[in-house]
């Protein structure tokens, strides 16, 4: 019996499935069929097919969705809050206080929806979001037709929408419970970092993780002050202490990063841990330079991620993709270091394995999910064209997003968002912002 005709068949100028890696195909279609990738192959092959529906894409690019495997997405609602800031003072003197005084249900609602609105419109199909009231969050994006990891906040002090450690922890269990069977959502252990989470309560997510087989998802290493100090005050390294407690591994998921000697080198490529490496953040804060190169030759996963819209100021993993090649060849001293192909990888495939999701996401080959965005690179900015890959890193904005699909669903369609009304989103934010700059 035949083959059901291809839900849609897409035809590029240019196919990058990131796997293999360095891979430009040209004139080659993409079919999509109950969601997933059912075909690649060359352009008159792919024509041969029956589908429902065909897209001429000339002068365009096709990519797996790109996958920001860090952020804070209600924080979108403090973007630009309090810039120019020390990351201390920014987080104990401004941001925690405002946290303190705003968040609440009705805030991580907006804040979600403006950030699944941003992320989508710059070709973000996956995301991890760590923080408050994740059960709100997640029905966002569960209505958004996004794909996420919900990373669960838990500190040694009471947060919004939880009492205490204990409250987050039941609370998450049950968010784990809603979202077991989901077919894009799923849920992570957030510690929030080694001085704000102690050693029992780190062994009791690693207990509950190991049952649950979850992610562990934790800034680690953010600035050396950090480090410095709990040197100072215990004499072991903080990414050390996290090993001798057992949380390493290739569920822990290792944000930031920019200190690394060579024992924690020997740590992470040991335990295969990945780093989530976020550029933009890291340069606003002054919180150091993430040794990207070195990781990578050394055999670490190393993912890309924007953190939160408060220290970024955006939600843009194609300009962070940019940034992470152009800094990681000054920190190496190397032009050749993090090529475009291996910036889009990390963007990609690499946060698809940092979040356990690579067997569904991440690139572009048949049984996949169809994750996919559409990059246009016919215009005057682009031109011309050598290599669609460099092109893409080096001098795209993410104005040239033109369609977005999660699971072979259209969410942007010709710059437009199908599922979100932009409109709204932007008079509720605008709301959000006179509210709290009015005190």
């Amino acid at each position: 019996m035949p083959d059901a005709p291809l839900d849609l068949l897409l035809l590029p100028s240019w196919l990058v499935p990131v796997e293999p890696a360095g891979v430009v195909l040209g004139d080659h279609g993409l079919g999509i069929r109950d969601g997933r990738i059912v075909l690649i192959a060359p352009r008159a092959e792919a024509l041969r097919q029956p589908a429902t529906e065909i897209r001429e894409l000339p002068g365009m690019l096709l990519a797996p969705g790109l996958i920001n495997a860090h952020g804070h997405a209600a924080m979108s609602l403090f973007r630009g809050f309090a810039d120019d800031l020390p990351l201390q003072s920014w987080l104990e003197q401004h941001i925690w206080p405002a946290e303190g005084r705003w968040v609440d249900e009705d805030f991580v609602r907006a804040g979600t929806e403006l950030a699944v609105a941003e992320q989508l419109k710059g070709g973000i199909t996956c995301f991890c979001d760590q923080y408050f009231y994740p059960k709100i969050a997640s029905e966002v994006m569960h209505n958004a037709g996004v794909r996420a990891q919900i990373s669960l906040p838990i500190l040694d002090f009471p947060i919004p929408g939880a009492a205490d450690p204990a409250d987050a922890i039941r609370r998450g269990l049950e968010l784990f419970d809603d979202l077991r069977h989901h077919p894009r959502l799923k849920v992570a252990f957030g510690p929030h970092a080694p001085y704000t989470v102690s050693d029992d309560k780190l062994a009791n997510i690693l207990m509950l993780a190991d049952q649950l087989d979850a992610g562990i998802h934790m800034h680690v290493h953010e600035t050396a002050g950090e480090v410095q100090q709990a040197v100072e005050r215990t004499g072991e390294r903080p990414l050390a202490r996290i090993a001798r407690l057992g949380l390493l591994g290739p569920r822990f998921q290792a944000v930031h990063m920019t200190q690394v000697n060579d024992e924690d080198l020997a740590l992470l490529v040991e335990s295969n841990s990945s780093v989530i490496h976020c550029p933009e953040s890291n340069l606003k804060l002054a919180s150091g330079f993430c040794p990207v190169e070195k990781l990578w030759q050394a055999g670490v996963n190393v993912a890309l991620g924007t953190d939160g819209a408060a220290s970024n100021n955006d939600l843009d993993l194609l300009g962070e993709s940019r940034t992470a090649a152009l800094l990681a060849k000054a920190v190496a001293g190397s032009a050749t270091a993090l090529d475009a192909h291996r910036a889009l990888r990390m963007a990609t495939l690499n946060g698809a394995r940092a979040l356990g999701l690579d067997a569904c996401c991440g690139s572009l080959e048949v049984g996949k999910f169809a994750d996919l965005v559409v990059f246009d690179l016919n215009g005057l900015a682009q031109q011309p064209v050598y290599d669609p890959v460099s092109q893409l890193i080096y001098a795209c904005g993410r104005d040239c997003v033109k369609h977005v699909w999660v699971g072979g669903k259209p969410l942007l369609d010709d710059g437009r968002l199908t599922r979100m009304d932009e409109q709204r989103i932007i008079a509720t934010a605008r709301q959000w912002g006179s509210r709290i700059r009015g005190g």
